[in-house]
């Protein structure tokens, strides 16, 4: 194998993602996916130096319900982006960025594993809000090539230069609205699992909210490759594919 070789692959890889959407389970992204598999040098990626730093998904994102628009953005309910924790649940947002940030934490080999989701509203005929949702999390080896993970709680704040008034306007003081059983009966379970509970109201100051997770659920990401420029995970329980760019700035 060689660094040619590998950048060639990369690039192949990035360019039928674009081809496809982002839909990593496409048969091409799945060939292009197992030739990089087939270059890494990578032996223990869970405890390599690369792995921490700020990730931008190139691939699809992968919350439930989505919809993509002829312009290839994709598009979901803002419940559907954090367990339906945050109000107006039914609120249509428009994903622009989607980012992991995993820093080190004061445990070895333990880092932040926060899901950063930049969004902006979608409302016809109203001004488009911009904000942000935080799923916060940890992670650690589980294994040399896989990381535990636990979601810890969520944040949902306007983003940087968002007008307030407008902000509050969206998501001060919002009657929930009536939600199928379900809904409820996932609520339910989420709460009695997960001890999920109810979200902090908006401040005003900040138009901040979050909610913890105090018993986090567990799940695996098998890291498939991992150098100083992309990573590829796996979801094990879901089969489901994430490729990532490391960027410059954390998010």
């Amino acid at each position: 194998m060689s660094c040619p070789q590998q950048s060639e692959a990369k690039q192949a890889l990035l360019t039928v993602l674009a081809e496809h959407h982002g839909d990593a389970k496409a048969a091409p992204v799945q060939q292009a996916i197992a030739r990089l598999v087939e270059l890494s040098d990578s032996s223990a990626p869970a405890y390599a130096p690369e792995l921490p730093g700020c990730w931008q998904l190139v691939s699809a994102p992968n919350f439930p319900d989505g919809q993509q628009t002829a312009a290839g953005a994709w598009q979901y309910t803002l419940g559907r982006l954090a367990f339906n924790m945050f109000q107006p649940q039914t609120l249509s947002v428009q994903l622009t960025q989607v980012w992991q940030d995993i820093q080190p934490l004061a445990a070895e080999h333990h880092y932040t594993h926060n899901i950063v989701v930049h969004f902006q509203t979608v409302r016809p005929g109203l001004p488009t809000v911009h904000g942000i949702v935080r799923n916060l999390g940890v992670c650690q080896p589980a294994d040399d090539t896989a990381l535990q993970v636990q979601f810890t709680g969520g944040v949902l704040e306007p983003a940087p230069e968002t007008d307030m008034s407008a902000w509050q306007q969206v998501f001060q003081s919002v009657v929930p609205a009536s939600i199928s059983w379900r809904d409820r009966l996932q609520r339910l379970v989420l709460k009695l699992i997960f001890g999920l509970g109810a979200p902090q109201a908006i401040d005003p100051q900040t138009g901040r909210a979050e909610f913890p997770m105090p018993r986090s659920p567990k799940g695996r990401l098998n890291i498939l490759y991992l150098d100083d420029t992309l990573r590829i995970m796996q979801s094990q329980k879901e089969q489901t594919w994430m490729v990532c760019e490391r960027v410059a700035t954390d998010q």
